[in-house]
């Protein structure tokens, strides 16, 4: 899958919180995320799941993107052969931890005022089997790349393999892992809006 690389979602959040003359209690009100949870993003000592991060990049009022870019550009960005350099990860539900379940290989890094955010995404097997449904603003679009996905959503349960797509409304509380005997690969589209 990838090599461990330094996550900086952190350190861009702590940046756009103090341009904003935010406290971490004054966003944590915002957000509806706890001030530990943004010490403890802030200081890099776990990884995010998804859903905090948006309600975090909402209550700054900037893009999801934005705490995955390094430099914006306004030509078309080009990802070779599904291999991204720039690489996000995160935990596989709202409790952040230390590990990452999902390696999130953004396809649309750079690009400048983009409204969806297409990943390649590895999908490791669960560590356990309690699953924490989360949602969040927006609309995902999923296709499998490789290996088996079951995805929790609201009070169904949908299982996909390689080939199969399935596109649904975020809001909906929701949560995907890998099943079977192999972690998974996806191709994911989210859209949030801004």
């Amino acid at each position: 899958m990838s090599d461990q690389q330094p996550n900086r979602i952190g350190e861009k959040i702590r940046q756009l919180r103090q341009m904003q003359e935010l406290s971490r209690e004054d966003l944590a009100a915002r957000s509806a995320c706890g001030v530990e949870l943004l010490d403890r993003l802030e200081a890099g000592e776990l990884v995010p799941s998804l859903a905090p991060l948006m309600k975090i990049a909402r209550a700054l009022g900037v893009r999801l993107g934005t705490f995955l870019d390094d430099e914006q550009q306004q030509a078309p960005v080009i990802v070779r052969a599904g291999h991204s350099d720039s690489v996000v990860r995160f935990s596989d539900n709202q409790r952040a931890r230390e590990g990452s379940a999902l390696d999130f290989f953004s396809l649309g890094a750079g690009k400048s005022d983009r409204h969806m955010e297409p990943f390649i995404i590895d999908v490791r097997l669960p560590e356990s089997d309690h699953h924490e449904l989360s949602s969040h603003e927006g609309e995902e679009f999923i296709y499998v790349l490789s290996g088996r996905i079951e995805l929790l959503y609201g009070s169904s349960t949908h299982q996909l393999m390689a080939g199969d797509s399935i596109y649904y409304d975020s809001v909906v509380p929701h949560h995907l892992h890998a099943v079977g005997d192999a972690d998974a690969r996806i191709l994911a589209v989210v859209y949030a809006p801004f």
